[in-house]
């Protein structure tokens, strides 16, 4: 019978070739781009057969921690290991982290390492690839997927396979860096060469040996950020300055492209990166115009586009190949083409401080989440969101008063040590400087209206008294 495998995931990317749906706040791999469900819930099903694998082991950006943590136990996975990043090290560190987590757990351990935020839509496909890596990588090789290129792509790095090992795996080699399209145009017309797909198969023990042996100091961090990581809930927070030692490198520079033991599997699933807004029109189902239409979009004499709106009607006439995608408070166009340049948008943005390159216009919280409707001189008007059993901390106001009336659901509300219930259109005042707060017992969420007034209503307004969920 064949070992259980340790799936990894790493949680850590921005997106922002996707601005503006994708943004740091709340990045791609959070979002149900392909279905239903969000890329990394489609990753996490993608390893959830209990016969095959054991529980997952997320490596996540702090900031995400409490959607992630929600996003799963959606799918119910099963006792995730969630460890969160202070900051972010690229893929070697995170890679080491998870390695040294399955090695305290079982001394051979074998890693599935998934980036979050990857497009499969064949699950048993990719699950036939993982069997024919599993030889080689019980002889102890580091097994990488390669995608069998079916165009002459110049976004990805590239793999040439060797000689056949275990499985349907080989020898690695070459590793190429993103070519031109006439180099491209070559290897696809070779058959030796794969696209690099980032997912690996590795012997914990063999990887953790292989960074001692070229970047010791990756692995002596990750060590260190570990040994003195923190319980924080059911999270647990690597220790800030360890992990900041680490050098930033992927494990592709760090490890597989200097060790002998690299092998690949070429493999023939689909698969993107969801790299950029082109990647989501090729994977998406198009119309006879080749147009992708999500949302409320009309389109007149249109083709070859790609129209997505997240709340106001979009409406096209008379272009071609362009991307257009409308959120609340952002509008993007650009050329078919032209997708892989949002990222220069992205980065002018955030030179000037626009909130939009970073923050949606919803904030997420554990408990729930916000949205502001309206910001007037004095005054704020947000809809609130707490879901089933959530709970907003025990706070305080210096500089604001505010009013909630509920719309839908049951809200409990402590307010200067008094406890009431409030149903639907049912509301309440909370005076500057009142301690209160705001909870859902029920099992639906509750909906309300907040309507903030006083002369200053940031975020930063807050003093915190208890908190279940460990903020300050």
């Amino acid at each position: 019978m064949a070992p259980r495998i340790h799936p990894v995931i790493l949680s850590g990317g921005a997106g922002s070739r996707l601005w503006p749906l994708s943004r740091e706040s709340y990045p791609k791999q959070l979002l149900p781009l392909t279905g239903d469900h969000s890329l990394l819930q489609e990753t996490a099903l993608r390893a959830a057969d209990p016969e095959r694998f054991h529980p997952l082991i997320v490596i996540a950006n702090a900031e995400h921690r409490f959607v992630i943590a929600e996003q799963l136990r959606e799918i119910g996975a099963r006792d995730p290991r969630i460890v969160l990043e202070p900051t972010a090290r690229n893929t070697a560190a995170a890679v080491a982290v998870a390695a040294l987590v399955a090695s305290a757990q079982e001394a051979e351990a074998l890693i599935l390492v998934m980036p979050a935020d990857h497009a499969i839509p064949d699950t048993q496909a990719f699950l036939a690839a993982i069997e024919g890596g599993l030889p080689a990588a019980l002889q102890g090789q580091l097994v990488l997927f390669g995608i069998r290129p079916d165009s002459p792509a110049t976004g990805y790095g590239y793999i040439r396979a060797g000689a056949p090992l275990a499985g349907r795996a080989h020898r690695v080699d070459a590793f190429v860096e993103k070519p031109d399209l006439a180099t491209a145009e070559a290897y696809l017309d070779s058959g030796d060469y794969s696209w690099n797909s980032g997912i690996f198969l590795l012997p914990a023990a063999t990887l953790l040996a292989e960074l001692h042996a070229h970047e010791p100091a990756v692995l002596s961090a990750a060590r260190i950020a570990l040994d003195a990581a923190s319980q924080d809930l059911d999270f647990c927070r690597l220790d800030a300055a360890g992990f900041a030692a680490s050098p930033s490198i992927s494990i592709d520079y760090a490890v597989m492209e200097r060790t002998a033991r690299a092998a690949v599997v070429p493999s023939d699933f689909l698969w993107s990166d969801v790299g950029a807004w082109g990647a989501l029109w090729g994977l998406a189902e198009r119309d006879p115009s080749g147009n992708v239409a999500i949302g409320d979009v009309v389109a007149e004499r249109t083709a070859g586009s790609y129209l997505r709106s997240e709340g106001p009607l979009v409406a096209v006439v008379g272009v071609e190949d362009l991307i257009v995608v409308a959120t609340p408070d952002a509008v993007l166009v650009a050329g078919r083409h032209a997708d892989q340049e949002v990222k220069a948008l992205v980065d002018r943005l955030k030179a000037t401080n626009h909130t939009t390159a970073v923050q949606t216009r919803r904030v997420y919280r554990p408990w729930g989440w916000y949205e502001a409707l309206h910001v007037g001189e004095r005054f704020q008007v947000k809809r609130i969101t707490v879901n089933p059993g959530g709970k907003l901390s025990l706070q305080q106001h210096a500089q604001r008063a505010e009013h909630w009336v509920v719309v839908n659901g049951t809200a409990e509300v402590e307010l200067d040590g008094e406890r009431r219930r409030l149903g639907e259109n049912e509301s309440i005042y909370v005076p500057l400087g009142a301690k209160h707060r705001l909870s859902n017992p029920s099992e639906v969420p509750l909906n309300l209206i907040e309507v903030q007034s006083g002369a200053y209503l940031g975020e930063d307004d807050i003093v915190r008294f208890e908190d279940a969920y460990a903020r300050t």
